[in-house]
């Protein structure tokens, strides 16, 4: 019989592949959420308009029992709180999507698994989805409730830009920055190393754990196995998009302090190098692979911005924060040259 699947979201840039895989692998899928992403459902899936923080929602699936339930938008403890207390005896498996920024920053060891200490002082974020963690944990320890919990990290697909710095709504912005010539930020020194995964490999290893008794009471990180450094991932989608971009190293604090909306995602998280040890995803799925590199990658996200000149908007007010923290680099330089 197939697995009855409870997806709470489903439908964002992580969960849609890992949605359409579902289905595609046979497996009895309900989607779960507010429909605010176009096309809000898929093919194939059951869709229940609502909202799981609507405690009206939650009572309309009362009656309803499923083999595995996923939340892709829980981010603090008292979202995972009501899972709680709704899903406890209703679900054979309750999956919550944390994500590898949780690990120490700066960590004490360059090779992260997932016996890595959890701690991030920079990111509220992160601070939330420990916490979450923690009081799953306790729910597993105290009631058996099933907690599988899932780490992804940096997770990318075809209509997304990913970088240390670009413009989350609309990331379209870096690649026509680079085709105006104008100068790229890029953190540090461009050194450090970094993990991009494809949204395709990451759902593969995820449903890979769904039905999975032995990954209850476990946390998995699911990434690719290729290291890239910030240069290289900026000139990988700098080729991609036909150009050779003009790089800028600026410091990591230098930044997060002109511009404190990109503290948490840039002191606690891109501006340290990651490399993530994959050995325990791939022991309990063996045919785990990560196979879309991320020139390949770049190619497809091109190329569907490309079939999408609706999707090709820029930021301004992204642009005009990037061109900020550049005259007033260049201006700290001049004055320490003059001195």
């Amino acid at each position: 019989m197939a697995l009855k699947l409870l997806f709470i979201g489903g439908t964002g840039l992580i969960s849609r592949e890992v949605s359409k895989l579902a289905v595609a692998r046979g497996m009895n899928l309900t989607l779960l959420n507010r429909g605010r992403r176009m096309p809000a459902g898929i093919e194939g899936a059951r869709v229940i308009p609502g909202d799981v923080r609507d405690p009206a929602t939650l009572a309309a699936l009362r009656q309803e029992t499923f083999d595995v339930v996923v939340d892709w938008i829980a981010f603090t403890p008292d979202h995972i709180e009501a899972d709680i207390q709704h899903f406890l005896g209703r679900t054979g498996q309750f999956i919550f999507i944390s994500s590898a920024s949780v690990y120490q920053k700066p960590a004490n060891r360059y090779l992260i698994t997932e016996s890595t200490p959890l701690a991030n002082p920079y990111w509220q974020y992160s601070r939330d989805k420990i916490r979450c963690e923690e009081r799953l944990l306790e729910a597993y320890r105290e009631h058996q409730f099933p907690v599988t919990i899932v780490r992804p990290s940096h997770t990318y697909g075809e209509t997304s830009i990913p970088a240390s710095l670009n413009s989350h709504a609309h990331p379209w912005s870096l690649v026509d920055r680079m085709r105006r010539g104008r100068p790229v930020i890029v953190h540090g020194d461009g050194s450090s190393l970094w993990v991009m995964t494809h949204n395709t490999d990451f759902a593969r290893g995820f449903l890979g754990l769904v039905g999975q008794p032995s990954a209850i009471g476990h946390a998995f990180h699911i990434t690719s196995d290729e290291v890239l450094s910030w240069d290289q991932i900026y000139r990988t989608i700098g080729a991609a998009a036909g150009v050779a971009p003009q790089l800028v190293h600026i410091p990591s604090d230098f930044i997060a302090a002109a511009d404190p909306e990109a503290e948490g995602g840039l002191l606690g998280d891109k501006s340290v190098s990651v490399v993530f040890d994959n050995q325990k995803i791939k022991r309990w799925v063996p045919d785990y692979c990560a196979t879309v590199s991320f020139a390949e990658g770049m190619r497809r996200s091109i190329a569907w911005f490309e079939a999408h000149p609706e999707a090709q908007t820029v930021d301004d007010g992204w642009n005009q924060r990037m061109d900020r923290i550049l005259r007033a680099y260049e201006a700290g330089l001049a004055a320490l040259k003059a001195e």
